[in-house]
C-alpha cells in the first residue's frame, strides 16, 4: 500500500495510508490526540498505583508507548506495556516521523530504545517501563483473564479496518481486563459503543481531542 509522511496541525507528523485514506494519527494533531486519549483520559486515572499493566492494540509508530514510558519515568510509576502489531512500521519511516524530538532531548533515547529492542520478548526501557512488542494479530493473541489495568485500543478506524472492531475482539479484551479497569479509544461511533456494551462494558463518553467531539472509555465494573 502507498504511504506518505504528513505533518498534522500541531506540528507533529504521522503516516498516511493513501490506498485506505487513513492516518495512523489525527490530522488535527498526532501528539495532541495521543496525549488526550491515552494519557490524560487513560493512564492518569491510575495515578498513585504502584504497578500498571497496559495492552495496546495497534502499536503502530510507538508514539503511545513513548508517551507512556515518559509518564512512568516522571511519576516513578512502574508500567508493564504490551504492544500488539501485525505489521510493524519500517525503521526508515520511524526516522522521518522524528518523534524522538517531541518531548525534549532528555527523552529522545527512550523512543530510540523502544524501537531498537527485539520483538516478542520483555525488555526494560528504563527502571519504570518494560515493554513486550508482539508481532501478531490480536485475533491470535493469548490473553490471560483479569490481568490488565488498561487497554489502549488504537487500531485504524472501523471504515478502514472493520475486522478489528468486532464483538469477538471486544469480549477477549473484556475478559483480560481486571475488574474496575477499562479500555480507552479515540473512536465514538454508535455501533462500536453498542458492541462494547453488548460484551459487558459500561460506556463513558468523554470529550474528544482537538478536532473530534467525543471519545470513549469502556469500563469493566465489578
Amino acid at each position: 500500500m502507498k504511504r506518505e509522511i504528513i505533518e498534522t496541525s500541531d506540528g507533529s507528523k504521522t503516516i498516511r495510508i493513501i490506498d485506505l485514506d487513513e492516518n495512523y494519527h489525527s490530522n488535527h494533531g498526532a501528539l495532541q490526540e495521543a496525549e488526550h486519549v491515552f494519557i490524560q483520559n487513560g493512564l492518569k486515572y491510575f495515578q498513585g498505583k504502584t504497578d500498571v499493566e497496559i495492552l495496546e492494540v495497534g502499536f503502530g509508530t510507538g508514539l503511545n508507548a513513548f508517551l507512556t514510558a515518559i509518564y512512568g519515568l516522571e511519576n516513578c510509576q512502574k508500567i508493564s506495556y504490551t504492544g500488539i502489531e501485525a505489521f510493524p512500521v519500517a525503521v526508515e519511516e520511524l526516522e522521518l516521523l522524528e518523534y524522538q524530538f517531541l518531548k525534549g532531548e532528555k527523552n529522545s533515547s527512550i523512543f530510540s530504545k523502544i524501537h531498537q529492542v527485539e520483538w516478542n520478548s520483555w525488555n526494560e526501557i528504563h527502571p519504570y517501563f518494560r515493554l513486550n512488542k508482539l508481532e501478531e494479530k490480536i485475533q491470535n493473541s493469548l490473553l490471560k483473564a483479569n490481568t490488565l489495568d488498561l487497554v489502549y485500543f488504537d487500531a485504524f478506524g472501523p471504515r478502514a479496518q472493520i475486522e478489528m472492531w468486532t464483538t469477538e475482539i471486544f469480549n477477549k479484551l473484556f475478559e483480560a481486563i481486571k475488574p474496575n479497569g477499562f479500555l480507552v479509544t479515540y473512536c465514538a461511533k454508535g455501533q462500536v459503543k453498542r458492541d462494547l456494551k453488548s460484551v459487558g462494558f459500561e460506556i463513558e463518553p468523554l470529550p474528544g481531542p482537538p478536532g473530534k467531539r467525543e471519545m470513549t472509555r469502556a469500563w469493566k465494573r465489578l
